[in-house]
C-alpha cells in the first residue's frame, strides 16, 4: 500500500465531493469552477506526529494563478453561451488583460471566496476521516510522506 496518504482517502474524497456540492451551489461559482480550484489545490497535514492536534490544511497558493481561468469560465456561461453579466463584446477581452494585469474587480472577493470553500472543504473531509476511524492511520501515513 502506498505511503501517500492522499491516495488513502480517495474513496472520503469522492463521497465528500457529492455532500460538499450544496456549498459549491450555494457560492458564486459553477461546479466546473470548482472543480478548477479543486486542481489547483493542495491538501496538507499540519502536526501529523499528533492526531489530537493534527489538522487539514489546504494549500491555496495556487489559487491566483487559476483566478483569470476561472472569469473565462464565468463569461462563457452554460454550455459556452454568453457571459452572465451580459455586457458588451469588448468586456471580455479587456477584463481578461484586467485581470491578467491583476486591475480586475472582484478577483480578492472570489480569491478569499475560493479559500473560505477551501477551508471548510479540509475541515469537512478531516471531520470524515475521524468519524471513520481513520484519522490516526492517515495521520501515520502523512509523516511517513
Amino acid at each position: 500500500m502506498s505511503a501517500d496518504w492522499t491516495s488513502a482517502i480517495a474513496a472520503e474524497r469522492m463521497q465528500l465531493d457529492n455532500e460538499f456540492n450544496e456549498h459549491v451551489t450555494a457560492s458564486s461559482f459553477s461546479n466546473q469552477q470548482w472543480s478548477l480550484v479543486m486542481t489547483a489545490l493542495e491538501f496538507e497535514i499540519e502536526n501529523p506526529d499528533d492526531p489530537e492536534t493534527a489538522e487539514i490544511v489546504p494549500n491555496t497558493s495556487n489559487l491566483p494563478t487559476i483566478m483569470p481561468e476561472l472569469d473565462r469560465i464565468a463569461q462563457q456561461g452554460p454550455m459556452g453561451g454568453g457571459g452572465q453579466s451580459g455586457g458588451g463584446s469588448g468586456d471580455g477581452l479587456l477584463s481578461g488583460v484586467k485581470d491578467a494585469l491583476g486591475l480586475g474587480g472582484g478577483g480578492d472577493e472570489r480569491l478569499e471566496e475560493a479559500e473560505t470553500l477551501a477551508n471548510q472543504y479540509a475541515d469537512r473531509l478531516q471531520e470524515k476521516l475521524e468519524a471513520n476511524g481513520r484519522w490516526s492511520s492517515v495521520c501515520q501515513q502523512a509523516q511517513q510522506s
